[in-house]
């Protein structure tokens, strides 16, 4: 009996993927939920998984493309009695061959193997990310859109690679989520007014407080004390006062959001990722830095949910961690608002008539002009600041 292999279902919101990486051939035994393939959406990479014990008789969609829900990748056969599935790399396979490593040997899929013999690459250079550390075609294409391949010090510098002092081009196809980010980004600057007002936060009366009792708070909650889960917090104090910035317009509608979701921009292999705290105000400091590790580690992993990332009222970005001192972040359709993190830096402060060294931080709230007014973006973003620079009263909820 021949069984079918089929692409994942798709939420409404995504409307196709791409079949990034095939992990078994024509003729590997498996067992039912082994992982054959990965198919990339803007959002996230699905795992398709064996729907049940059998050989590969077929594969009928080859890797790089674009698959909808539903269609039918490969056959499944019924293996012969006693036959036990192949290891998930075989040594003797071309489809995965072995690249030394100072950490630890890892493969490359065909896909990626034939992009890095293109382009003349050191796969040794390159952070594997598929099952098991090996390299997928994803992986080649990030490593290349990031620019910060290096030659090993036994290889002579090719010009090629280093483009010093030579005319050169390289074109690299865009990944999914990276031409989705474009294409928001896009859509947020033409379908909005987007302003941004800025603002300075002491950060010492929080830092204070965090090296007070960051010991008492990880041994207790199993998870370290962070600025973040602050933040957090103060944003969704803020915008219980100011309802207009946790609002977002439907054609002519506005729309009042009774719930605070709140965009937590995080980093990962694939670009820029924005995870959802659901229900952030009803959370503790420690169920908020709990869920943003969490976030990150997934992320890294590519294992985030749509789900995850679908939704939210409002976002924050940390560029501070990148050693930003001030930006202008674009919002996050169809949000009215974000707020911008950024380096903690210390700085002469007038107080009091004297001159004081304080490690401040700049603020940016970018919202948009058609429902918020600057008023209320400019008291919003004072609020946040008050809130952190008393940070008994995020507790109290003064």
């Amino acid at each position: 009996m021949t069984i079918e292999v089929k692409v994942p279902s798709f939420p409404e919101s995504v409307a196709d993927g791409t079949l990034v990486t095939w992990h078994k051939q024509v003729g590997d035994v498996v067992e039912a939920e082994d992982i054959l393939a990965d198919v990339e959406t803007d959002k996230v990479v699905f795992e398709v998984p064996a729907p049940s014990d059998g050989i590969i008789e077929s594969i009928l969609i080859e890797e790089g493309a674009t698959v909808l829900s539903g269609e039918i990748l490969a056959t499944l056969g019924e293996a012969k009695a006693g036959v036990k599935p192949a290891p998930a790399i075989v040594e003797e396979k071309p489809a995965a061959e072995p690249i030394a490593s100072s950490n630890e040997e890892s493969f490359v899929t065909p896909a990626a193997r034939k992009m890095i013999e293109e382009h003349k690459l050191d796969a040794r250079q390159i952070q594997g990310n598929g099952k098991g550390g090996s390299i997928l075609k994803e992986d080649v294409i990030n490593y290349m859109e990031l620019g910060t391949q290096k030659t090993p010090p036994s290889t002579p510098m090719a010009a090629p690679e280093t483009f010093v002092g030579e005319r050169q081009e390289k074109r690299v196809p865009m990944t999914r989520l990276r031409k989705r980010v474009a294409e928001r980004l896009l859509e947020s600057q033409s379908n909005a007014a987007i302003l941004t007002t800025f603002n300075e936060v002491n950060m010492q009366p929080v830092m204070e407080l965090r090296a007070r009792y960051k010991d008492a708070f990880e041994k207790k909650h199993g998870t370290r004390l962070g600025f973040m889960s602050f933040f957090v917090k103060a944003v969704c104090e803020a915008l219980k006062r100011f309802p207009e910035v946790n609002a977002s317009i439907d054609g002519d509608d506005i729309v009042y959001h009774g719930y605070f979701d709140i965009g937590i921009a995080v980093g990962s292999p694939r670009g820029l990722v924005v995870p959802i705290l659901r229900d952030a105000d009803q959370m503790n400091l420690a169920e908020i830095e709990a869920k943003i590790r969490d976030f990150g580690a997934r992320a890294k992993e590519g294992k985030l949910g749509i789900d995850e990332m679908t939704g939210g009222t409002f976002s924050v970005t940390n560029g501070g961690v990148f050693g930003s001192l001030m930006s202008t972040p674009i919002i996050n359709p169809p949000q009215s608002g974000i707020l911008g993190m950024h380096k903690i830096q210390e700085r002469p402060m007038a107080e009091n008539g004297e001159v004081v060294i304080r490690p401040m931080m700049y603020l940016a709230h970018s919202y948009d002009h058609r429902i918020i007014d600057g008023q209320g973006a400019v008291q919003f973003l004072v609020t946040i600041k008050e809130l952190l620079e008393d940070p008994a009263r995020i507790l109290l909820e003064l």
